[in-house]
């Protein structure tokens, strides 16, 4: 008999995903987030921030996502915040449009440092903490 884990998100009703076990679950869940996340930025749409603490529940499992991921994420949660367009953003970095398109691509390989200085122009900083944790 073969399990199949189901995984949802509940601050992304569109996440439905499944996994063969623990691994794959959390993979594939990563995966359909990306998936949700880009589809909510080309359509100029909200992306609601994840609880602070999610409740403990037996089920619960967290998926981590890529940095790059959450700092593209993060720049478009602020910009939406402050009202700010591309247009706008891209004129007080002094780039042409398509540079700033791209820092809101998912699938795109921006470099850190671009990434820094959209967020300073939004008067915002990058803070990265490493955090331990025992496997």
């Amino acid at each position: 008999m073969t399990t199949a884990l189901l995984v949802t998100c509940p601050a992304l009703p569109e996440v439905t995903t499944f996994g063969e076990d623990e691994e794959d679950a959390k993979r594939r869940a990563a995966d359909a987030i990306e998936e949700a996340l880009a589809a909510r930025i080309a359509d100029g749409t909200e992306i609601p921030q994840p609880p602070a603490r999610p409740a403990k529940h037996r089920y619960l499992r967290i998926v981590e996502l890529p940095l790059m991921m959450s700092l593209k994420t993060s720049l478009y949660c602020s910009l939406r915040k402050d009202g700010v367009t591309r247009a706008e953003l891209s004129r007080r970095l002094k780039w042409n449009r398509e540079s700033v398109d791209r820092l809101f691509r998912l699938d795109h390989a921006s470099r850190l440092d671009q990434l820094e200085a959209a967020f300073r122009a939004l008067g915002r900083s990058v803070d990265v903490r490493i955090k331990g944790y025992t496997r």
